[in-house]
């Protein structure tokens, strides 16, 4: 029989019952015997879910309080210093995730680790810290427990574990000078520690994640794998995973490994399949991620049983088929979705739908005669839809074509615009600002949810949201701030408001993935060509701006962070989609300028994110996705200052694409890395302003006057004083207005005591 099992099933629960449970606690409103039983019970279902779909393996290993990267720290005892006290628990996880474990803790306040982008996904992982003093050793015992829970009502238990030289090179070095990868011996020793306590609990395969291999890797790192796979070697089966990407160049290197089986991605990397099933060796299974485990379609189960059928033949039992990657990038479960037109939600599949596509699929290989029959009914509705006329828009296609012969250009270089834009907006050195939204009380979600639900007409919807943005208004002319923002009461996310507000998008009702922590996203699907119908953003904008005098920024997203943070069409480019965008997004700062705002702010958080993994393919990925904005924002006058803002990147390696979008001020988070990401901007000598972040947002810590100078004098020691803006490194929406009040005016504070020194 054909193998069957997933990469890691999403752990935030049907209704996100861990992020209000992880709330609670760290608020100090319920102990942690309540939050491990919110845990316990979503792994439960989990599992059971795994078991009654008769998956070979049921998987353990890929819960994660707060990140799986992060939860291996803890399982190496490889914690950052500053957080260290004694044997590692659940606290001090926190600690290093969030900079406090709970709100009344008592608590130092220690600045959390880095945190950054999980390969080319949404996801944010904790970045670990490596010194030529580290250690490991196991000492944390949640994979060990899990794995004893799983196996109490299930038959056969697979952990999950990221690999050796992936944790490495996924960390960064804290100590000048210092070579990382020289750790990995003594990593080594503690991952054969693991295997062997995965051996005494009767574990007969492991699911060891390495998907740098997916990278193009130096060869240092490369040539690493050989050894470390001969060391941790023992009697329990690797089967060596990998996603995101082709590893067919990584291959020679591969098929070397002391390992007994290698899975791959074929949902992003179709090509690869005939390349290894040659060079697989003879002895090796091969696990095909055949179901897409980063996106909501339904699986075309019948294509994929022709595709997979003479490998089976080939294989045989050596065949295993399961999801590309982990579920945990899906939303949980389509049958929640009680709103969606009937018409498109048989297009659709998430994690639970994902793990029966995959027992489908299995028994269909095996010659289950219902189940090729099965296969081929449920593949009906997505394959109609390649004919649906509603789908694509001649207007929208042809006015994408005519795009393609233009470059996006402003109408003034940037020299000449900042002239302008001085003269309008007269703002002092160091301005000071924030990056968009504002804390989102019980208040005001409550009123935008009742508006949602047609409980209350548009005009007491609009006179509450008026309250809202009044009060925030107030807020910031308290504080001192210099440009202001009306704090995105009505958006409930910064892509999915711009998603119900174009054609072309499908919303959910339980769609939630995981972005990190507690903090969880609800990706809109593409599911039309996308166009703009009216103005999106310009009453709230120009309603706020009435109230002040100072100037208030219009807050739009970017085309390539709405690709990016959406459920794409898989029956386009992505760059079509971007296009189709930046079109919408061209017509909007259109309208808000027009209106009076005179600076609009493109956030494109995620144009990092979207760069391929191979370096052969971003040159193509950074011409468009460059286009895209530039489109966005062609519209705009030359006194018109165009912002952007991008978060948890490493711009060294897309600095001149950056440069490249022409925005007239750019806001990045720094805090973290203590201005380290600046360094790309001094050694690039970037031409514009930057707005560096001086406090971390997704800590309740209040930054000190004295850091925030800091921090500002550094960033002033790498960029012109004169082009630097002040302001936090992300929206304050996850913060409440206590902790936002005092570290803003700690921030209004600090850039006027500096103005002084620096005038």
């Amino acid at each position: 029989m054909t193998v069957t099992h997933i990469l890691g099933y999403p752990r935030i629960g049907e209704k996100r019952e861990l992020k209000f449970a992880l709330e609670k606690y760290w608020k100090g409103e319920s102990d942690q015997a309540a939050l491990k039983q919110t845990a316990s019970d979503i792994k439960q279902n989990n599992w059971d879910l795994q078991r009654d779909n008769e998956l070979s393996f049921v998987t353990a290993g890929d819960f994660a309080w707060y990140d799986h990267v992060l939860g291996t720290s803890l399982l190496l005892g490889h914690v950052p210093k500053r957080h260290a006290n004694g044997f590692p628990d659940l606290d001090t996880l926190f600690r290093v995730g969030r900079g406090q474990s709970q709100a009344h803790c008592g608590c130092s306040g220690e600045a959390a680790s880095d945190m950054t982008k999980w390969f080319n996904t949404n996801y944010h992982y904790i970045v670990p810290e490596f010194s030529s003093q580290d250690s490991f050793q196991v000492s944390w015992t949640q994979l060990f427990d899990e794995i004893n829970d799983a196996q109490q009502n299930n038959r056969s238990v697979k952990p999950v574990l990221l690999g050796p030289l992936s944790y490495l090179y996924l960390g960064k070095e804290v100590e000048e000078g210092f070579d990382r990868l020289t750790l990995l011996p003594r990593l080594l020793t503690a991952y054969q520690a693991i295997l062997a306590k995965l051996e005494k609990l009767g574990v007969e395969w492991v699911q060891i994640e390495e998907p740098i291999l997916a990278l193009e890797l130096p060869k240092p790192w490369l040539n690493s794998f050989k050894l470390a796979y001969q060391v941790i070697r023992s009697d329990v089966k690797v089967l060596l995973t990998t996603y995101f990407d082709s590893i067919a160049e990584s291959l020679d290197v591969i098929k070397q490994l002391s390992v007994d089986g290698l899975h791959i991605d074929v949902a992003a990397a179709p090509e690869q399949l005939d390349v290894v099933v040659e060079q697989l060796p003879e002895e090796w299974v091969l696990s095909v991620g055949t179901i897409n485990g980063r996106n909501v379609w339904r699986a075309n189960l019948h294509s994929k049983l022709q595709q997979l059928q003479p490998l089976k033949q080939k294989l045989g039992e050596r065949l295993w088929v399961a999801t590309s990657c982990s579920l945990l990038h899906s939303p949980v479960d389509l049958e929640l979705e009680t709103k969606l037109p009937e018409g498109t939600k048989n297009w659709f599949s998430f994690a639970k739908q994902k793990v029966s596509e995959v027992q489908w699929l299995a028994r269909a290989l095996d010659g289950d005669e219902n189940a090729k029959q099965y296969c081929a009914q449920y593949s009906q509705p997505i394959i109609e839809r390649e004919r649906s006329t509603w789908v694509n828009k001649p207007e929208v296609q042809k006015r994408v074509a005519a795009l393609l012969q233009t470059n996006g250009d402003r109408s003034a270089p940037y020299v000449e615009r900042t002239h302008h834009q001085k003269e309008i907006l007269k703002l002092p050195l160091l301005p000071t600002t924030t990056i968009g939204s504002f804390p989102q009380t019980a208040e005001v979600r409550q009123t935008r949810a009742a508006y949602k639900r047609n409980d209350i007409e548009f005009s007491s919807y609009q006179t509450a949201m008026h309250a809202f943005i009044k009060d925030t208004v107030e807020r910031q002319e308290a504080t001192g701030l210099d440009v202001l923002v009306h704090g995105e009461a009505e958006r409930n996310d910064m892509v999915e408001y711009f998603a119900e507000n174009l054609s072309g998008f499908q919303t959910t009702q339980f769609g939630w993935v995981q972005s990190y922590g507690s903090r969880c996203v609800k990706p809109a699907i593409v599911v039309a060509d996308i166009e703009r119908d009216k103005p999106m953003t310009v009453e709230w904008s120009t309603y706020a701006q009435s109230l002040t005098s100072k100037p208030m920024k219009g807050m739009l997203t970017g085309p390539v962070t709405i690709l990016c943070w959406t459920f794409p069409r898989e029956d386009v480019t992505r760059e079509t989609i971007a296009n189709q965008l930046a079109l919408a997004l061209q017509d909007e700062v259109s309208d808000l300028q027009n209106a009076g705002i005179n600076i609009i702010q493109i956030d494109e958080p995620a144009i990092r994110e979207g760069l391929p993994l191979k370096q052969r393919d971003h040159k193509a990925y950074l011409d468009w996705a460059v286009k895209a904005f530039k489109v966005s924002a062609a519209s705009a006058k030359p006194e018109t200052q165009i912002h952007t803002h991008m978060c948890y990147s490493e711009f060294n390696e897309i600095i001149d694409s950056v440069a490249a979008l022409d925005a007239d001020v750019i806001t990045i988070e720094t805090s973290r890395s203590n201005m380290e990401l600046l360094n790309a901007f001094e050694e690039f000598n970037y031409p514009n302003e930057i707005g560096p972040g001086v406090y971390d947002i997704h800590s309740p810590n209040i930054p000190t006057v004295e850091w925030i100078e800091q921090l500002i004098e550094k960033a002033a020691e790498r960029i012109p004083v004169e082009r630097l803006w002040v302001n936090p490194d992300c929206g304050l929406k996850t913060r409440n207005w206590e902790e936002t009040e005092a570290s803003l005016s700690n921030l209004v504070t600090a850039a006027r005591n500096l103005r002084q020194k620096f005038s």
